[in-house]
């Protein structure tokens, strides 16, 4: 006998779940008034708790309106939903918003109402939360001003109390690049930590050649990653790599190449130094030939199965590597620092910002070159000031 469909603006069965000692999930099915189903659920202590949020929640969503009297965990769910049917956003900024409601945001708060986020308890929260733990303050502002944002675009409240919250505290870290002799201690490290590995299979030349790419480009670790043949121009006159994707993780699919980069300003073509060209050309000659049945992503960088290299892999052999030189606070992204230091101090921050991919050079000069401002030279006006020559 077939199962009896769910009316819009109604729910099916709620389920219970333990998911941990003191952890329940309670979830039901709820049909939309565009009539698509869509599973609501909400966590608590207890089994009972759990069910006691869930219809709350699904009481609000057969409301179809956001009102005042809307819980803020309704709310939250249905912006996620509101950023997936727009598709403007790509998805691991979803789960990245979604990791942040749930273990920052709606745990902070309980279960309050709309009416409740008053600008003094947001304050309050974020303040206290950047103390601690800054970046998470700083996302946990994005997250509540994006979702008050569609409350206020439905009529449920006249304006956004997050826009009246004050700074949030932004501390800035001094710009950290690696010198000649550091850069020869990692090649170095890279080559004694091939060869000292005795287990498994055979290390091959990828991380060193990793590091000569974001060396070569100042190019970000995904960026590299992403780089295919078909972006490689060897022949030309003046070689070239056409940075045009980056290596990003997608919930339930893995890692997966993202057919543009982290903003408009990064897709960009750089001139390629001859080391890099040399480490090319090498990886070009050497590249195995497809294994019949096998895929293939036509990586510059690929793995043992034909698939994209995962940045947290490389990361990780990075971070050991870095123990062996003893350059344990050096990360991938600081060879774009190093590089755009690099190019800042032979008087080139304009080319240094287009190098890197940036919208504009304040940016480049702020966060990646790694040197005081130069006052003007004012020292005609000074030398009035000094003592008379007899």
């Amino acid at each position: 006998m077939s199962r009896s469909r769910i009316p819009a603006g109604s729910w099916g069965r709620i389920r219970h779940l333990e998911q941990q000692p003191g952890k329940w999930r309670a979830w039901a099915t709820f049909r939309d008034a565009d009539d698509v189903a869509r599973v609501v659920e909400a966590y608590e202590s207890s089994r009972q708790r759990a069910e006691i949020r869930l219809n709350a929640k699904l009481g609000d969503r057969a409301q179809h309106e956001l009102t005042t009297t809307t819980r803020v965990s309704s709310l939250a769910d249905m912006w996620l939903e509101e950023l997936q049917l727009e598709g403007r956003i790509v998805a691991q900024t979803i789960d990245r918003y979604t990791g942040c409601l749930r273990q920052t945001v709606l745990p902070a708060f309980g279960d309050p109402v709309i009416s409740e986020l008053t600008v003094g308890r947001l304050d309050r929260f974020l303040k206290t939360l950047a103390q601690a733990k800054p970046s998470q303050a700083r996302n946990a502002k994005v997250v509540l001003k994006q979702m008050l944002a569609m409350a206020v675009r439905h009529g449920a409240i006249a304006a956004n109390p997050v826009r009246e919250v004050g700074r949030l505290p932004r501390a800035r870290k001094p710009v950290s690049v690696l010198t000649l002799d550091e850069l020869g201690l990692i090649r170095a490290a890279i080559a004694g930590w091939r060869r000292r590995h005795t287990t498994g299979p055979r290390r091959n030349n990828n991380l060193a050649d990793i590091v000569e790419l974001l060396i070569a480009t100042g190019a970000r670790i995904g960026e590299v990653l992403a780089l295919r043949w078909q972006d490689i121009d060897l022949d030309d006159g003046r070689p070239t790599a056409t940075i045009c994707g980056t290596i990003v993780f997608i919930k339930g699919r893995g890692f997966l190449r993202q057919n543009w980069t982290k903003t408009d300003a990064g897709f960009r073509t750089v001139v390629l130094p001859n080391f890099a060209v040399d480490v090319l050309w090498r990886r070009f000659n050497d590249r195995a030939h497809p294994v019949r049945g096998r895929p293939t992503v036509d990586a510059v960088f690929e793995s043992r199965n034909g698939t994209w290299l995962s940045p947290y892999n490389v990361g990780r052999q990075w971070r050991e590597v870095r123990a062996r030189a003893g350059l344990d606070w050096a990360t991938p992204h600081t060879f774009r620092k190093t590089v755009a230091t690099a190019l800042g101090n032979a008087g080139r921050t304009t080319e240094a910002s287009r190098q890197l991919g940036h919208a504009s050079e304040e940016v480049t000069l702020s966060y990646y070159i790694a040197k005081p401002k130069l006052a003007p030279d004012v020292t005609d006006v000074l030398e009035t000031l000094g003592p008379r020559r007899r």
